[in-house]
Parts: C-alpha cells; sequence; structure tokens
C-alpha cells in the first residue's frame, strides 16, 4: 500500500529541520494489525535513522509501550476487534504519550472521537510518508519534551472530589470512610469524564462519546449508567448529589476536583 508513496519522500526533502534532528532523539512504536504496513512504516522510520518498532497485536503494543517506553505512538484505528479507540482510551487513562491515529474512512469509527479521547493527530489512509514525518515534527514543535527522548511513564496523579479517590493506575475509587467502592468499565469510563471537566454542563452525546466507541446505543442508555454512578457515589441520605441533572441539556459534576501528584515505584523516567 505505501510502497508506491515512499518514493515521493526522498530522505533529503524529509530530513531537514530543527524538529527532525529532535525525532531521532525519541522512540516511535507504530501499532497497526496488518503487518506489510507496520513493517512499511517502521522501515522507513528507521532509514531516516529514527528509532521505531512495530506491533501488530495488543498484547504487544501494551509490553513496548512499558519495556520501550516510546516518546510516540502511532495507532490504527482498525486496530483489534475492539477497534483502536478503545485502546487508545485505556492508553490515555494511564500513560503520557504522544499519539498519532490513523485509518482508513469507516462509518462505524470516527476519528474525531479519537482525537476526543486525547490522539494529538489524525492521518487518513492512504497517506505518504512525508506526510507522517512532518506530522511528527508538528507534534515535536507542540511538545518541546520530546525532543530529549522523554519516556512514556505512568500517570502521577490521582483524583479527588468531596472525599472520594479514584487511581486512575488502578481504577480504585474509595469512599470518604476508606472503603473501596467497586463500579463497571462503563462506570469508570464516564466517572472519569465528569473528573476532568468539573462543574461544567456535559451532553448526553459528549458522555456517550466518553464511555462507549463502537457500540450501537441511545441517550437513554447515558440516563441509566449516570444514575447507578449516582447511587454509588452517595453516601447518605442528606448529601448534596454529585451528579445534576441538567434537564434536556445533559449532566454536570458538581463537586470541585483535585489532582494529586505522587511518585509510583519503579515508574519509567
Amino acid at each position: 500500500m505505501f510502497t508506491s508513496l515512499l518514493a515521493v519522500c526522498p530522505q533529503n526533502q524529509a530530513s531537514d529541520g530543527v524538529e527532525f534532528a529532535a525525532a531521532r532523539s525519541m522512540r516511535i512504536l507504530v501499532a497497526d494489525e496488518n503487518q506489510d504496513t507496520c513493517h512499511m512504516i517502521v522501515s522507513y522510520l528507521r532509514e531516516q535513522q529514527i528509532a521505531a518498532t512495530g506491533a501488530s497485536e495488543r498484547h504487544d503494543v501494551m509490553d513496548k509501550l512499558v519495556a520501550q517506553a516510546p516518546g510516540l505512538l502511532i495507532l490504527d484505528l482498525q486496530f483489534g476487534s475492539n477497534s483502536g479507540l478503545d485502546l487508545l482510551r485505556e492508553i490515555r487513562s494511564n500513560y503520557d504519550v504522544a499519539v498519532i491515529t490513523m485509518g482508513y474512512p469507516c462509518k462505524d469509527i470516527d476519528p474525531v472521537i479519537g482525537l476526543e479521547i486525547g490522539a494529538d493527530d489524525y492521518l487518513k489512509k492512504p497517506f505518504s510518508m512525508r506526510e507522517l514525518l512532518a506530522r511528527i515534527q508538528a507534534i515535536l514543535r507542540r511538545k518541546p519534551g520530546l525532543r530529549s527522548g522523554l519516556a512514556l511513564h505512568p500517570r502521577l496523579h490521582c483524583y479527588e472530589f468531596s472525599g472520594w479517590h479514584l487511581d486512575p493506575l488502578t481504577r480504585r475509587l474509595t469512599s470518604p470512610d476508606g472503603r473501596p467502592v467497586a463500579i463497571t468499565k462503563s462506570e469508570y469510563a464516564l466517572l472519569l469524564a465528569f473528573l476532568r471537566a468539573p462543574r461544567r454542563l456535559l451532553s448526553r452525546q459528549a458522555l456517550l462519546r466518553a464511555t462507549h466507541v463502537h457500540e450501537d446505543i441511545f441517550d437513554r442508555t447515558i440516563d441509566v449508567q449516570v444514575m447507578r454512578l449516582r447511587r454509588k457515589l452517595t453516601i447518605g441520605p442528606d448529601a448534596p448529589p454529585l451528579v445534576k441533572t441538567e434537564r434536556g441539556l445533559g449532566y454536570v459534576f458538581t463537586s470541585a476536583v483535585d489532582e494529586l501528584e505522587r511518585d509510583i515505584p519503579g515508574r519509567l523516567t
């Protein structure tokens, strides 16, 4: 697919600029189930003297994220039976790493959702290698910390709100009295969306995008999930609700939210 496109990007055209030199100091992981495509991109980046490796299976992606600590992930949105968006959401919940998503136009997977989840850029297939390199350079300009080969690392904060505590790394929710509260995957994604936008009105559509990626669902589904989460966040009959309904508009998380930094033993630096 990319063989003919590589010819339009000779090295002397793509290798100019400070950002290109900086790209050589960081590692890039390419995640694509199509092994030929993955190999083509990795080979091109290596020709540009950029340290790059590929992964064509989900477990391999996660293993290499931890073992190699790349500064940038290039992720195909059609990755895996559950789509690359689910994988992107898991990575974004637990790690700080720059991400470029890519993919063919597909009615089932909206690339805009990837950007909303936290991707830094999107490339529509097919694309030229020169364009890919330009996008990498653009990310380096926006995130100069990557120029020093900044390694992937777990997010260094937990959330605290009204006495509650949420650890995104372990997905452990603790009540004000220290009791662990079990929450489902969907409830966790919903709570995380609220914590990242406290005291702001979130529409049902925004919450649907935050909690589901590829399922056929309806607006009323989010109402049920909010009701269940609200019950779990209620510690007494007199406690004010943490999630307020704005009829016809959506929901507002009423509590102030603090992000607490912490040290994680054995984290990569």
